[in-house]
């Protein structure tokens, strides 16, 4: 048999292996992403909070928290740690925050909005300022946090993807300016 019927006949006895991914502008593989997901930076942005967001005890789909990203994107949290001048920043790949962030927020539970946004394109290029507030439920009265984040992502010719993300995240009494609660 040749190499080329071998191929096909492994293609059609197991489709769901060879579907199972989609391939990136930089080559790298990732799980497909829903259409509707991808279409606008509104969608992609939207998509990235509902994934992330979810009552204590549920499983969030983390297939889809891949497919919004770059398989090489960076997501970086920064900040000042208690009595420094200087701020820190911990770089982690999209694994990493799976793997790292994800059992916490699906064992405490966790909400995060967006409540404004600053937006910058460029061709294909999108600088998104995104205001958050995080909530442990949804329904309580008043965020433990809010930040920024600074969402890169890129039109690649049919779907947009988050290259990097980058958050400050402040407690209550920190005053963010006025201009990053646009709409």
């Amino acid at each position: 048999m040749t190499r080329l019927a071998l191929a096909a006949v492994l293609v059609l006895a197991h489709p769901a292996t060879v579907l199972a991914q989609q391939t990136s502008p930089t080559g790298g593989e990732v799980p497909p992403a829903k259409a509707s997901d991808v279409q606008s930076v509104d969608a992609i942005i939207a998509a990235l909070y509902d994934v992330i967001s979810g009552p204590a005890g549920e499983k969030r789909d983390w297939d889809r928290f891949r497919s919004l990203h770059l398989p090489e994107a960076r997501l970086i949290p920064t900040g000042f740690p208690q009595g420094s001048d200087r701020a820190r920043a911990r770089v982690m790949t999209v694994n990493d925050y799976v793997t790292n962030s994800g059992p916490f927020l699906e064992e405490r539970g966790f909400f995060e909005v967006e409540v404004g946004r600053v937006t910058e394109r460029f061709e294909n290029i999108v600088h998104a300022f995104s205001t958050y507030e995080s909530r442990w439920n949804p329904d309580d009265a008043d965020p433990f946090q809010r930040g920024i984040n600074s969402i890169q992502l890129m039109w690649d010719g049919e779907r947009w993807w988050i290259t990097n993300i980058m958050w400050r995240g402040v407690g209550p009494e920190f005053e963010i300016p006025g201009k990053y609660f646009k709409k």
